[in-house]
């Protein structure tokens, strides 16, 4: 496959084609403040990869410019991908230089995953990066296989190595290959919340009984109170950063 991958710029309608997150996971407000503004505030940041032969995309890849004084080998803070995309909209706004970027979502064709396709999509992300003149790359990575262990503690799973010394996870053993290093967890990466009826309408699940609910596709039990009528979904992440 002859790839195409450049900043998606006016093929908004090809991006459009590529799927995104289970229905849950679009209600992060923090998420609703990036995609709605990411082509106007960050239009050089966001890649698209087309197959030059059938003319459909197949991944698509977000990352933001941000300020951090800090080094961020020492480490990133708690709040993750909310944070990393509250901090980019502030300096954007006050016009604060950035010193560093941060990948917020590579997303492969469903049916393309598993086809080496992401690393290669990172790559980009790395060059699209070092070609802006920054010598940092970090992410607050969802690690892919996470959701199959829900009830394992974070902290244990993002540190969990193979035989050959990669991370069990699939997504983590990507960016590790590819030079990252495993910094630490953001314990509160994504936190948002909602009625038990509209939890209901995005999961299909009863939400019926206070305590954790196991979702599809969730990292972690969501929190459900049915006397006070919500539930609480806290996605933990795990910060890499690349020198590049």
């Amino acid at each position: 496959m002859r790839l195409d991958i450049a900043p998606i710029g006016d093929r908004l309608d090809l991006y459009d084609e590529l799927p995104g997150w289970p229905e849950f996971m679009t209600k992060d407000p923090t998420g609703g403040l990036y995609y709605r503004y990411f082509d106007q505030f960050w239009p050089d940041f966001s890649l698209l990869a087309v197959d030059k032969e059938t003319g459909k995309p197949v991944a698509k890849a977000h990352s933001v410019p941000f300020a951090w004084d800090e080094d961020p080998a020492e480490g990133l803070p708690e709040g993750g991908w909310d944070w990393v995309i509250r901090q980019a909209v502030h300096d954007r706004l006050s016009g604060t230089k950035p010193t560093m970027v941060s990948a917020l979502e590579i997303n492969i064709r469903p049916d393309l995953r598993g086809s080496g396709l992401s690393g290669l999509i990172l790559a980009a992300m790395r060059d699209n990066a070092a070609g802006h003149g920054f010598t940092d790359l970090v992410a607050p990575v969802r690690p892919s296989g996470k959701h199959a262990q829900i009830r394992q503690p974070i902290d244990a799973y993002a540190h969990a190595t193979r035989d050959d010394g990669l991370p069990v996870d699939p997504w983590l053993r990507v960016h590790v290959r590819a030079g990252a290093k495993i910094v630490n967890v953001a314990h509160y990466s994504m936190t948002y919340a909602g009625t038990l009826e509209q939890w209901r309408s995005w999961t299909g699940l009863a939400f019926d009984a206070t305590g954790p609910v196991e979702v599809p596709g969730a990292l972690s039990p969501i929190h459900c109170d049915v006397e006070q009528d919500h539930a609480v979904y806290v996605e933990p992440n795990v910060w890499v950063h690349h020198r590049i």
